[in-house]
């Protein structure tokens, strides 16, 4: 029998509950289980593929086209595995599926309720997750917090859930916040107990408390919040604000989680957790490295989130090349106003993301000619590939009238342009490419370099493809194609030839960076700015840092 561990959040929102499942997904697989993750979310949209990213933060994007929640990347990038669509799950989703089977009659002219018919549903999407993942344990969080509007559909599912599938295969797990009071120097656990009461009115009981605050928790909290909230002293669950994100596994482990977690679902460890690899990436993220800067040229740089993978790819890369990254987060529309240049400047190398929209794009434009003609080391992301070969057609192939269709539907040189079979198509996404799809890597190339392989898979979201028009001329001028799908048809990887490295990718290759395994793209990219950045420069001391291990 499946297990079922429910993950949901007080207090605040933001509480940390994506990375909190991401970490107790990892400290179960390394027990020796097979481990998956899924998030509720309330909101009605059916999927973040819509949303402005300044209300969202990132979409992630799975092998099967599945456009997600921003924990998803948490989850896979933790416990190293490749989700499907089955694991984001929207209010939008349910009540769509549920609405469109009442028009087909399938309820017989029943009365649609909330209960039933819609609990029903959110407790379908929740089992079907084991076989479509083959997944032991089922790690299920719940976006939003107790006392939202919502999330009532899915606690009250939650609730049903321990009696579907029974005590023993149901596991609750309750993350809150504890507020620091600076003028008295000290937690409060009342709001925790608040939210863990309003939880129960509601009829579910948690089995842990996760207890999160920027300072330590003593063991007097401890006592207090399980003598206030009805758990074992050890199921409260201290988790400090930590230094080093993938740092939180190891802190889970220290407290014991892993073990109590399989001694209430009735399971026994497979085998000893081996951290010493995991250790390895916190240790060397608490070192003193050499230090490099690197300019992200976005248009949502407000706010960070919507670059979460981005981010997490270039720490990934960082570590792997001993170095450390400082990003410069650049607003691409203020390089157009002339502002931002002199910050600009000061970066060893510059990453232009994804993006959709006219706005800010001749700040990028920009930012690419300035890499190009001063040879800094450049990484294009989706749309940082199309303004770097639109930026190469106009300046090098001289004329101002190249653009993408996207933002100049009469451009006279559409060097990106939709695909002769995406015109007409009408409805929003209809004419995206999501997903996993192959990538043919030609030899002596950048690239080639790079991935150490013939042959790639990678994760695509995107609607504009290179126009092959303009790919012999181009060619002959210095772009080397040098990913293609198989077929020879559509341009994967451009890349300069007379750079250092000046390479644009159609597809996303953040989305399939690890802590442990950066993407090769971004591994070199940044061991390209270090060397840059450090040529003939002694190398620096380095110091480490304490750094957490697991309790044994």
């Amino acid at each position: 029998m499946e297990k079922y561990i429910f993950l949901t959040g007080g207090v605040l929102s933001s509480v940390g509950k994506g990375v909190t499942a991401a970490a107790l997904g990892k400290v179960l697989k390394e027990r020796g289980f097979s481990v998956s993750i899924q998030k509720l979310d309330p909101y009605i949209n059916v999927d973040p593929g819509t949303m402005s990213p300044y209300q969202h933060g990132e979409v992630f994007v799975l092998d099967d086209g599945a456009e997600t929640d921003l924990d998803l990347g948490h989850y896979e990038r933790f416990i190293d595995a490749s989700l499907s669509s089955v694991c984001n799950v929207t209010t939008g989703q349910i009540y769509s599926e549920v609405i469109a089977r009442e028009r087909r009659g399938d309820f017989l002219g029943g009365t649609i309720q909330v209960i039933p018919h819609i609990t029903n549903e959110i407790k379908r999407r929740i089992t079907i997750v084991p076989e479509a993942t083959r997944a032991e344990i089922v790690i299920v969080e719940v976006g939003g917090t107790v006392g939202d509007i919502e999330s009532l559909p899915f606690l009250e599912a939650l609730r049903q859930m321990r009696s579907d599938v029974g005590r023993e295969n149901t596991l609750y797990i309750h993350a809150t916040w504890l507020p620091y009071i600076g003028a008295t120097a000290e937690l409060k656990t009342k709001p925790t107990q608040h939210s863990v009461r309003e939880l129960r009115s509601i009829g579910i009981q948690p089995d842990i408390i996760v207890a999160r605050a920027d300072h330590p928790m003593g063991a007097e909290l401890r006592e207090k919040i399980a003598l206030f909230c009805d758990v074992e002293a050890r199921a409260v669950i201290p988790l400090t604000t930590a230094e080093v994100l993938y740092e939180v596994p190891l802190l889970l482990e220290n407290e014991g989680v892993g073990e109590y977690v399989l001694e209430r679902l009735g399971l026994e460890s497979r085998q000893k957790p081996d951290w010493d690899e995991w250790q390895g990436v916190v240790a060397q993220e608490r070192t003193e490295r050499p230090h490099v800067r690197i300019a992200l040229v976005g248009k949502y740089v407000e706010l960070q989130d919507a670059y979460m993978s981005v981010r997490e790819a270039v720490t990934h890369a960082a570590l792997s090349a001993g170095v450390e990254v400082e990003i410069l987060w650049i607003h691409s529309a203020e390089l157009e106003k002339g502002r931002g240049w002199r910050e600009l400047e000061t970066a060893d190398g510059i990453i232009v993301p994804g993006g959709f929209g006219s706005r800010g794009i001749e700040g990028k434009i920009q930012a690419a000619r300035y890499a190009r003609e001063n040879k800094i080391p450049y990484l294009g992301l989706c749309l940082g590939m199309q303004v770097m070969v639109i930026e190469f057609g106009r300046h090098v192939l001289g004329t101002e009238d190249v653009n993408s269709t996207e933002f100049d539907r009469n451009t006279p040189h559409p060097v990106i342009d939709l695909l002769p079979e995406q015109r007409g198509i009408g409805e929003m996404g209809g004419t995206m490419r999501l997903g996993l799809y192959p990538c043919k890597i030609h030899e002596g190339t950048t690239a080639a370099k790079a991935y150490e392989k013939p042959l790639v898979q990678e994760r695509h979201r995107h609607r504009f493809e290179f126009n092959n028009t303009y790919r012999e001329i181009f060619n002959q001028h210095g772009i080397e194609f040098s990913g293609q799908s198989p077929n020879g048809r559509l341009v994967e990887i451009a890349e300069h030839r007379d750079h250092p490295f000046m390479l644009g990718s159609q597809f996303h290759p953040e989305f399939l960076s690890r802590p442990n395994r950066p993407h090769p793209l971004f591994r070199l990219f940044v061991e390209t700015v270090r060397d840059r950045a450090h040529a003939g420069d002694p190398q620096s001391e380095v110091r480490v840092r304490d750094s957490v291990e697991p309790a044994e």
